[in-house]
């Protein structure tokens, strides 16, 4: 169902779809979740150069997860925004 408010086209949300937003959103936090404890594993004793790449890299990880996760985050909150007070 579409409608049309102050000429912008409102796409109405389905309990389906806010379903699937949530859903999106848990599994982006459990992503960033599990690279921020796998970067954290990487702070080790070791203080070779290796095992700083690694920590190094798997920051970048973390990060890209982040961003993932606030992706999921927002599109979550704008469809809850939009069902509740349809802006």
């Amino acid at each position: 169902m579409t409608t049309t408010h102050r000429s912008i086209t409102l796409q109405a949300m389905t309990p389906a779809d806010l379903d699937q937003l949530r859903l999106a959103y848990k599994q982006a936090t459990d992503e960033w979740v599990a690279t921020i404890r796998a970067e954290e594993a990487l702070a080790t004793p070791d203080h070779s150069m290796i095992a700083w790449e690694k920590w190094d890299a798997a920051h970048f990880l973390e990060h890209d997860a982040h961003t993932k996760f606030t992706e999921a985050r927002e599109a979550y909150k704008d469809a809850l925004r939009a069902v509740n007070i349809g802006i």
